[in-house]
């Protein structure tokens, strides 16, 4: 009798899990697209992508792209876009710069004002937007326009920056308060270990949560999966970091710890508030959000705001980095943060979209630079590459789509 009320039970678990499989089939797509492309160039570069400070390069380089997607899905959820990202990043990186080595302002002071200068200027282009109603395009091109020439005449050539402090947020590590067990840094493994079952008990919670309310949760078998393979990915994230670096400094990078606490902010604020899910109503279809009473306006309004937060973040990184202001830092940085929304799956119609899905697309970007870079290739190549990458993700997109309707 068990075993006759078993078969059935497990046959209805493989008919939920393929049909919860075939329901996500993109986010799962993109997912094992990125695994792929990761292990092709690890083979191709002869195993030197996957490196320990190769791992950590790749973070410090592309932490830009991520923290402009987090802003940048929103904005496309809600069906605008922001063309002026790179461009602040160029304006916002060079009055930080001048504070500091022109006006002798300390350098946490100066990272407080530019947060600010991003906030004016969030709300300077949410004004347009939300009160005068022009729309995000234009607002933003004029936009791209008006601080890229900005930041021309106020930086100049370039200001060098000599605030070692300031400079170690892009370089340093989070302090090994915890020592060094055997050849890797103890905290790291600390944090990897909180992140894997932090991951677990969300995904369980979750679940229980979806049954709670009456409604059909998705298969246990999938949920281990996931819980499973993600386990593996921080476990091995964690021991590239947690071998990096050197006696002296090594493990975590501070720049990954910042991009990791915008992703959680944010992904917390566009899921679990009332805004975000006025912003996801809203990029469904405005009209009805209107009429069941969201404030469409206060909605536009406080994306470019978020907008001009995130790209001062970005600025303040880079800067970091390159040690230098100039008047062509950012150049192409909106169509990075753009391009890797789109392939993590955010609709171009809008009303679709994940912050995940966004990082997941930035790191599909970044792995396809980095890998190019050490094989050498051309930058018009990686170009060519990138633009194609981008056309075949938004044309899956759309193919799928049309299949659904």
């Amino acid at each position: 009798m068990s075993a006759a009320t078993a078969t059935p039970a497990k046959k209805e678990e493989k008919t939920g899990l393929l049909a919860t499989v075939a329901n996500n089939a993109r986010q799962y797509g993109i997912v094992g697209a990125l695994l792929i492309i990761v292990v092709a160039f690890e083979i191709l570069t002869g195993g030197v992508l996957l490196k320990p400070n190769s791992f950590v390069s790749l973070i410090q380089q592309n932490a830009y792209v991520i923290i402009l997607a987090i802003g940048m899905v929103m904005v496309i959820i809600a069906t605008h876009i922001d063309l002026s990202v790179g461009s602040l990043v160029a304006f916002i990186g060079g009055v930080c710069a001048l504070l500091m080595e022109r006006a002798g302002v300390n350098w946490m002071l100066a990272i407080v004002i530019a947060l600010v200068v991003g906030l004016i200027v969030g709300v300077w282009q949410g004004f347009w937007v939300a009160v005068i109603g022009i729309p995000g395009f234009i607002t933003t091109l004029a936009g791209m326009l008006i601080f890229r020439g900005l930041a021309t005449v106020i930086v100049g050539e370039s200001v060098p920056i000599t605030s070692l402090e300031f400079r170690g947020i892009a370089r340093n590590y989070l302090p090994n308060i915890l020592g060094w067990w055997g050849p890797f840094d103890g905290l790291t493994i600390v944090l990897g270990i909180l992140c894997i079952v932090g991951f677990a008990w969300s995904q369980l919670r979750k679940r229980a949560r979806v049954a709670k309310v009456g409604l059909v949760p998705e298969p246990m078998s999938l949920t281990v999966l996931k819980i499973v393979l993600v386990a593996v990915v921080i476990a091995f994230v964690t021991y590239l970091l947690a071998s990096s670096g050197n006696a002296d400094q090594g493990g975590t990078p501070i720049m990954l710890v910042i991009v990791g606490v915008l992703v959680f902010i944010y992904n917390f604020i566009l899921t679990k508030t009332v805004f975000g899910r006025h912003v996801y109503a809203v990029g469904g279809n405005r009209k009805a959000a209107i009429l069941s009473g969201i404030n469409t306006r206060r909605v536009d309004f406080l994306l470019f705001v978020h907008m001009g937060f995130l790209s001062a973040v970005a600025a303040v990184c880079m800067l970091s980095r390159l040690a230098s202001a100039t008047a062509q830092a950012g150049m192409e940085f909106e169509m990075d943060a753009i391009a890797a929304c789109f392939i993590g799956g955010t609709a171009v119609t809008g009303g679709i979209g994940t912050i995940p899905g966004a990082v997941i697309g930035a790191f599909v970007m970044g792995v396809i630079n980095q890998g190019l870079s050490i094989m050498g290739v051309d930058t018009a190549v990686v170009k060519t590459i990138k633009g194609l990458v981008l056309l075949l993700a938004v044309a899956v997109d759309i193919i799928s789509k049309r299949k659904k309707s």
